[in-house]
């Protein structure tokens, strides 16, 4: 089947169950460059994402708009939360992964592998343990454009676990291009990590691996999970049943936890990422080149 409703493309009939048609997609605001690391703040009741190219944060609040958060950034990108929600940033600037503590002080988490420097790290996930998990890309310090142009000091781009209780680096994952978006399954057996290599070549990888989860501290596998012929995977997070949402071109898709496409939606504009918030975590926040938008989903985000 092939229902389009509004910006709605229904694949598989156990996306009806997922979307409504009362539901339309909704602007919040516009004028960033390149929009991304959407992350929800329930006790406050709003949304914050980057703004890489233009080094600044943004936070928008229902009813009353939007406004910079945070000026400058260290061109920040992926952002999360932890145990204790507290912000925690990927920052192509400084090529670190930082924390907000509660009195607005930015600290490092962590900036050096072995004495070498970070790449630029892109997208992080906090486990229920504390540790931190993020994607180590070279973006940020390709150009001056979303970073500061800069030699590597790494001799690959990894996958990272910090562990806050002794203070440890590890890499988990070795064998990807361009490692990108990153997000556990609702009972953290399953990590799902992009891979948009094909921004270096024509033939590189753009899908999404996923891997098993072993003792909480590695993962192994890494079979691939969902292919995009148009466009990159980018960002994206998980909804309670385990459903992958993700940015998927100029759209939204949605992977049944087999890898099924169920459904997508479209937008005007490439999408880079997504989180899902409001009281019930059922409203999906979508970053996407210029603008930031909203819908509201039949589906419940992993907290």
């Amino acid at each position: 089947m092939n229902d389009s409703l509004n910006e709605v493309t229904v694949l598989d009939a156990r996306f009806k169950g997922l979307i409504s048609e009362t539901c339309v997609l909704e602007k919040l605001f516009t004028g960033m460059r390149w929009a991304e690391g959407p992350v929800y703040f329930a006790d406050g009741d709003y949304f914050l994402c980057s703004d890489i190219p233009n080094d600044r944060m943004m936070q928008w609040i229902d009813g009353l708009g939007e406004r910079e958060f945070r000026v400058p950034a260290d061109h920040s990108n992926g952002n999360t939360r932890d145990l204790s929600g507290r912000l925690v940033t990927c920052e192509h600037g400084s090529r670190s992964v930082s924390r907000t503590e509660y009195d607005g002080r930015k600290t490092v988490i962590v900036d050096r592998y072995r004495g070498k420097k970070l790449n630029s790290p892109n997208d992080v996930v906090v486990k229920s343990d504390g540790t931190v998990w993020f994607t180590d890309p070279t973006y940020g310090i390709k150009s001056d454009h979303e970073g500061h142009k800069s030699e590597r000091e790494l001799d690959g781009n990894y996958v990272f676990r910090f562990d806050p209780a002794d203070g440890t680096l590890a890499i988990v994952a070795d064998d990807f291009v361009q490692p990108n978006g990153i997000a556990f399954s609702p009972d953290e057996s399953v990590m799902y990590i992009a891979d948009t290599g094909a921004t270096e070549s024509s033939d590189g990888p753009r899908h999404i691996r996923s891997f098993r989860v072993r003792d909480g501290r590695r993962i192994s596998g890494g079979d691939v999970f969902a292919t995009l012929t148009d466009g990159l995977f980018d960002g994206f997070r998980l909804d309670t049943a385990g459903n992958v949402w993700t940015s998927a071109g100029a759209g939204v898709n949605c992977y049944a936890p087999t890898g099924d496409l169920l459904g997508r939606i479209s937008l005007p504009e490439t999408v880079s990422n997504l989180t899902f918030g409001g009281p019930y975590r059922n409203r999906l926040f979508i970053t996407a080149t210029t603008s930031a938008y909203s819908l509201f989903v039949n589906a419940r985000g992993v907290v």
